[in-house]
């Protein structure tokens, strides 16, 4: 694949990850194993408002692309075929959810050393077609997306938006839900070395006249313990600590503060991810 300028989809990706990957007020526990033949296995257990959902899913990997197949315990199936470099710099990707038959996606993507498009289209009559559009650099890109309704005649969606990435730094400025709301986020390492990175992120829905400001950090203590916290503008605080057991298992905790109100209790879930 060709190295150029990052998908619409990843504007703004790394911040938001900080703020939000791996904070949970759920309990999660994720066994994972693979084979030298390249098939991977994972199984997990969640629980979320008293209410408990599995899945087992499986990865093969080849060549030059992947089988994903995900049974769940309601019954469904998820089938996703990626190929990439088919053809060159482009890659493909199929996916069915059983038994809604309706459900199947088709999603190219082709990268280029100064573009990168995307197309996704629903395998039915009514399906929505989703097209995404990039340009510029590694270091700067501008980029727009917008969903197209067949059924309606009508463009859904329609965002905007630019990138801005050092190897210490990450930024974006995002237009989106039709012009009613934009999202500005900044990123910056402080310590490659141990992790230590601040970002602040803030966003204004113009029709209510809404703002909110967050702001993260996070820092490695050891090159075992990951520390993450954040605050926004409404009181609400996360916290979060994950500690690696052993080699790629990993034991994570995190709890959400109302600091404008102490008498409600504390929010606090955890996820287990093990590999043998």
């Amino acid at each position: 694949m060709s190295k150029g300028p990052a998908l619409f989809y990843d504007f703004g990706k790394k911040a938001r990850d900080l703020l939000a990957k791996d904070f949970t007020t759920d309990q999660k526990i994720t066994i994972s194993s693979s084979t030298c033949t390249g098939l991977a296995i994972t199984s997990s257990l969640a629980t979320k408002g008293g209410l408990s959902a599995g899945d087992v899913a499986t990865q093969h990997k080849f060549k030059n692309g992947s089988l994903d197949v995900k049974l769940d315990t309601e019954s469904n199936i998820l089938t996703t075929i990626s190929i990439t470099d088919f053809p060159s710099s482009t890659k493909v990707i199929a996916s069915l959810k059983l038994p809604d038959y309706s459900s199947g996606k088709l999603e190219i993507q082709y990268l280029h050393q100064h573009a990168g498009i995307t197309a996704a289209v629903g395998l039915n009559k009514s399906s929505a077609v989703d097209l995404s559009a990039t340009i510029g650099t590694p270091t700067i890109a501008f980029g727009a997306e917008t969903t197209y309704a067949a059924a309606s005649g009508e463009f859904a969606k329609y965002n905007a938006g630019v990138s801005y990435t050092k190897p210490d730094s990450n930024a974006s400025v995002i237009l989106a839900d039709k012009g009613d709301s934009i999202k500005a986020s900044y990123m910056h390492y402080l310590d490659l070395q141990n992790q230590a990175t601040v970002v602040g992120e803030i966003s204004r829905r113009f029709s209510t006249n809404e703002n909110t400001l967050t702001v993260g950090c996070s820092y490695m203590a050891d090159p075992q313990t990951l520390f993450k916290a954040k605050l926004n503008n409404h009181g609400n605080l996360g916290v979060l600590i994950q500690h690696e057991l052993k080699p790629k298992s990993f034991l994570t905790i995190s709890g959400a503060f109302d600091t404008k109100d102490l008498q409600k209790n504390p929010k606090l879930g955890f996820a287990l991810s093990l590999k043998p």
